[in-house]
């Protein structure tokens, strides 16, 4: 039996313009076998999780670096979770103050990952915790 490719949305809340980071996960993760959709830059929060629920995603990575993660992660969140769709997990990457990172956990951000993590690292750490949400083979 094949086992179901994840299928994950990068995504870039906000006006944050700078995608590289967005774009090398993105590749990473299609390399590893992952189905990935990428949304670009300049989403809000809303168009992130209608794609969301429009693609079938198993996770959403969200991008950052304006320092406007405290704001658009609780939004997305908030959009889940009104959309009954909260079985999405949400994760999040970019530069963040140190003591934000437990906030954002603590908000239901599953996993925060920052420049200079390894990209096998978070691939692994995908695999390990982040299943298929429906019987998609």
């Amino acid at each position: 039996m094949e086992e179901a490719r994840l299928r994950v949305l990068i995504a870039k809340p906000g006006l944050d313009g700078h995608d590289r980071g967005a774009r090398v996960i993105a590749r990473a993760f299609r390399d590893a076998g992952f189905e990935v959709i990428y949304t670009g830059c300049h989403q809000a929060p809303e168009s992130i999780v209608q794609t969301a629920i429009q693609e079938d995603v198993d996770l959403i990575g969200l991008s950052i670096l304006s320092g406007a993660h405290m704001y658009h992660f609780s939004k997305v969140l908030d959009l889940l979770r009104h959309g009954e769709v909260q079985d999405i997990p949400v994760i999040g990457g970019g530069i963040f103050p140190i003591e934000d990172v437990p906030v954002l956990k603590n908000m239901g951000i599953r996993e925060i990952f920052e420049p200079g993590d390894l990209l096998e690292d978070i691939i692994r750490w995908v695999r390990q915790n982040i299943q298929p949400r429906s019987g998609r083979k």
